[in-house]
This record gives C-alpha cells, structure tokens and sequence, in this order.
C-alpha cells in the first residue's frame, strides 16, 4: 500500500480545514488583520497533529499487524502562541519515540517564506485484550486457567512483553507475588519444572515412523521443550534429551 499520498491528503485536508475557519474569523471579525497578516493559531498546529497521528497510528498497527483501538489526545499549546501564515503546506514529523506510542511529540514545520518549528506534545493509548490475573497468586506458584483472563489495556504503559493469550500464561511458574487483575508480563514468568534431577523418566528414541522406549534417571531439572541431561538405565549412559511431557523425554536416532 502507498501510504505517502495519504499521509499528504490528511495533512492537507486538516489544513485547509482550519484556514478556512481562520480566514473567516478574520474576514468577519473588525479591526483584524489583512490576511496577508494572518497567523497560525494553535488550534491549527493541533489539528494537524491529530490528523498526522490518526495516520502515523494507523500505519503502524496495519504494518505491525496489531488489532487493538486507540485514543490520542493532544496537549493544549499556549493560546498566544502566534506563528506566521504559511504560504506552504504545513509537515509534521513523529520526534520522539520510535513508535508513535504513549507520550510523543510531533515537529510541525513550515518551509515557507517565513520558516518556522512548533513541537507539539501529545498522548497516544492503544488499548488492547490482555492476560490478566483473577485473583492474587503466590511466588512460585502455576498458573491455573482459573487463575488469568483476558481484560483491556493500555499496553503504551507497559514496557514489558505482556500476552494475548491466555495459553501463553497456563502451566508457567510465577517468579514473583502478583495482586488481583495484575497484567502478566514475561517477567513474571518463567517455565515450570515438569521433570526435577533424579526422577525416573521414559526415554523414547524416535527416527521417522520407529520409537524405541526404554528407562531413564534426569540427571537435571527442565521444563516442557528444555533440553535436559538423562542417564540411560539400560546402557549407562547420559545423553541430551528433550521434555516432553511430566516424565517423558525424547531424542532422535
């Protein structure tokens, strides 16, 4: 998709917009200015930057593939702060951050006879479905599906990875205390023990369609998917193998 023409349109759609409204003030209200003499009010530098960031927003959520609804709201600017008319289209550019998430501050720029720079703050929410707990948890506990749901959140205020999926959360040990409705973010997790160093565990070889079985001793802890140290009892020897299940270990041949 060709977002530049866009991007312009908006811009030039706002714009136009508000000199109108100002060129009226001015026509009609005695004692004014010629229009010649106009100046930008910062009702216009706010319009612009709302029209650049619905775009920039947008953008960013279709190229990012993210579902979630968002609100910004932009800061008011001092009422006599007074720019001259730009006898250009007015640009505007995401300063800061990268993505054109919580606060951010937009440069709208004239290039024309008279150039000038306003930055203009702002905050943009995205709100999203997120995991959160249901209840208080413990240290060191496992999550349980009763214990997480998904609830709407602004995620610009969250700095960590948080979850969509509740699937995401179930069967992970908790690495700290957390209070009811809690967003989970990948800090507060980390894989939970299914095998600990010295349980008997099932050795399954498998090569294409061929499994083999046979007893094993976890020389280490692991999770679901870690790689883990077992000792074949049958042989004797200590291999590398994969969990797969409470008790069950798997290598290939």
């Amino acid at each position: 998709m060709n977002t530049e023409p866009t991007f312009s349109r908006r811009l030039t759609s706002t714009y136009r917009r508000l000199l109108c409204a100002m060129s009226a003030v001015c026509l009609f209200n005695a004692g004014s200015p010629a229009l010649a003499d106009a100046v930008t009010l910062p009702d216009m530098l706010i319009g612009v930057t709302q029209g650049f960031l619905e775009f920039t927003v947008e953008d960013y959520l279709a190229t990012s593939q993210t579902q979630g609804r968002y609100e910004i709201e932009v800061n008011q600017l001092d009422p006599r702060l007074r720019m001259p008319m730009c006898d250009k289209e007015l640009t505007a550019t995401l300063e800061s951050p990268a993505r054109p998430l919580g606060r951010v501050t937009v440069k709208v720029r004239c290039d024309g006879a008279s150039p000038w720079t306003v930055f203009v703050p702002a905050q943009v929410r995205l709100f999203r479905d997120i995991v959160t707990t249901t209840r208080p948890l413990k240290r060191t506990g496992i999550i349980e599906p009763q214990d997480v749901t998904l609830r709407e959140r602004d995620i610009s205020l969250i700095n960590q990875g948080f979850l969509t999926s509740v699937d995401q959360a179930i069967g992970q040990k908790l690495t700290r205390p957390m209070v009811a409705d809690q967003v989970i973010t990948l800090v507060h997790l980390e894989q939970a023990e299914v095998i600990r160093k010295g349980d008997q565990v099932v050795i399954t070889a498998r090569s294409g369609t061929l499994s083999v079985r046979m007893p094993g001793e976890a020389l280490s802890n692991g999770g679901m998917s870690e790689q883990i140290r077992v000792k074949n009892l049958n042989s004797q020897r200590v291999i590398k193998a994969q969990v797969t299940a409470p008790g069950q270990v798997e290598v290939s041949m």
